[in-house]
């Protein structure tokens, strides 16, 4: 694993190499945030079986995700490549070959690069954590250099753990709505809210509809901080919420086309 670090934080990072039995066909290998510490509380991430156990569908952390799309030099291909992870089986669901980064490291950030490519397809993809403050900064910059358009459907996926003392969880900077559900709640606060807890292993998702004209912000309960924050460099399209008995997570996707010889940038700042 990388750590980078400052006086208030200690960002882990899983090693795209030394680590690759914590990888599978879902998280992107570069720039995984597996945990982030407190120097006075300690850590401040779950996940859906942490701490008992760790599997790579669930993952634990701030992993993310470029799976929904992955790039196949033929559309009957059954094998292709998913960004950021490598040359991958789709129809066993597993990973043939992990793509390979160029990794450089200073104290407080690190940088990972990889190329891939499939048939007309061919990318460029730079991944950056650093840490300031109290700030984690996860950016991302994607470049098409293939000869067919890229399509982007991307989404972080945080796990923060449950609280103890109340049901509410999250509250967004855009208005949010969504229907009747057994999981979730919309409390007077405006936070979105828990109900029927505890909940069972496998836990509620559910999809928020919405209208944003403006940047995404999360403000996050946390049961050692109290609030946290997360800003996203983007308008999410598909937007679901998610949870069990173990931890909470939203997960805002961002979805968009890079043409042939364009890039695309974006990002999230997770104040801690």
């Amino acid at each position: 694993m990388y750590t980078i670090q400052n006086q208030n934080l200690t960002v882990t990072l899983l090693d795209p190499i030394a680590d690759q039995e914590r990888f599978g066909t879902r998280y992107c290998t570069g720039g995984y945030i597996f945990q982030v510490d407190d120097a006075n509380v300690g850590p401040l991430l779950s996940g859906p079986t942490y701490p008992d156990s760790f599997n790579v569908f669930d993952g634990q952390g701030i992993p993310d995700a470029f799976n929904h799309n992955p790039l196949r030099a033929e559309r009957t291909d059954t094998e292709g490549q998913i960004i950021g992870i490598g040359h991958c089986d789709l129809a066993s669901n597993t990973v043939n070959e992990f793509c390979t980064w160029d990794i450089k490291q200073t104290d407080a950030s690190i940088t990972m690069r990889t190329a891939q490519s499939a048939g007309k397809y061919a990318l460029e993809l730079e991944r950056q954590v650093s840490v300031t403050g109290r700030t984690v900064h996860s950016q991302i910059h994607l470049k098409n250099t293939g000869q067919s358009f890229i399509p982007i459907s991307w989404f972080p996926h945080p796990f923060f753990p449950q609280l103890e003392t109340t049901d509410e969880l999250c509250k967004l900077n855009i208005p949010v709505s969504f229907p009747d559900n057994d999981g979730f709640a919309m409390a007077d606060s405006s936070f979105i809210a828990r109900k029927n807890w505890p909940w069972t292993q496998a836990g509620p998702f559910q999809a928020l509809d919405h209208d944003a004209t403006e940047n995404l912000i999360v403000f996050q309960k946390h049961p050692k901080l109290g609030l946290i924050a997360a800003t996203c460099s983007y308008i999410p399209s598909f937007f679901p919420i998610w949870g069990n008995k173990n931890t909470f997570s939203w997960e805002p996707f961002l979805e968009r086309t890079v043409a042939r010889g364009q890039a695309l940038s974006w990002s999230v700042a997770y104040e801690f």
